[in-house]
């Protein structure tokens, strides 16, 4: 069983993978959410059912899929569907939790997907919505996962591909927006959460080795910083690491630190 420390990538999984609750259906995209709701599913989560954005529902146990788009998502499957079927579950509120990624995050948790710079002369074109939209407004809760930077975390997005609280308070429910916006935003400096009445990002708790000033020194805007002792994220236990390297990812497709 292995001691090592986990690396920056498996400590994203694991985190992910504690956010997820038995018997949620799941809606998991490429990547670390996949790795982490997989983990889940092996260790406190047995029960769930994992949906991937291309539309396999639940596949029997298998090799990590390269992409929500593998095969593998569809393999012995008691159920496939179209994309648009896929996307309409969250519509129709049977998905509990749906993983989000995103080029800049704000401080309610609102996304861009689409432009970096001015939309008429950007510095960089990205993916557009994809079905991120879909998850964002219609998913009961949505969780987002990213790299925090500066730059990605701004003050103000270049522009909104996803709304998470709007501009906080009430301003998503009353926009019509469905369930309860996201809930959580994990990166490899912390756990967050947005404060019931603002819906302003807040410290929930910090890596080990992390510190306030350097969540805020990877921050565009002010975040909330509780008033109570900020816990320190628990680490993965090695069992917890020995499946991530040998039974979740042992092809190390997303778990391998720095990136291939």
């Amino acid at each position: 069983m292995s001691k090592a420390q986990p690396n920056p990538l498996e400590m994203l999984a694991f985190v992910v993978a504690k956010q997820i609750e038995d018997k949620q259906i799941v809606y998991v995209g490429t990547g670390l959410p996949m790795v982490g709701a997989i983990l889940a599913k092996k260790t406190h989560a047995p029960n769930i059912t994992l949906v991937y954005e291309s539309g396999g529902q639940d596949p029997i146990e298998g090799p990590m899929p390269w992409s929500v788009a593998d095969p593998v998502t569809w393999r012995k499957a008691p159920l496939t569907m179209e994309m648009s079927l896929s996307f309409a579950q969250a519509a129709n509120g049977f998905v509990d939790v749906a993983f989000q990624g995103a080029a800049q995050i704000d401080m309610y948790g609102n996304l861009n997907t689409h432009v970096i710079g001015d939309f008429n002369k950007p510095k960089a074109r990205l993916t557009g919505s994809g079905g991120g939209n879909d998850l964002s407004s219609l998913t009961e809760n949505s969780i987002i996962v990213g790299l925090q930077t500066p730059e990605k975390f701004p003050a103000k997005l270049d522009f909104m591909t996803s709304p998470g609280h709007l501009t906080g308070g009430n301003t998503r429910r009353e926009a019509g927006l469905l369930g309860n916006g996201p809930v959580a935003v994990i990166t490899q400096v912390g756990v967050y959460d947005f404060e019931p009445e603002s819906k302003r990002m807040r410290i929930k708790s910090l890596h080990p080795g992390m510190t306030v000033e350097i969540a805020q020194a990877c921050t565009g805007f002010e975040l909330l910083v509780p008033e109570d002792e900020i816990p320190v994220t628990p680490i993965p236990t090695a069992e917890d690491l020995r499946l991530l390297r040998e039974e979740v990812d042992p092809q190390k497709m997303f778990i391998t630190f720095p990136p291939q």
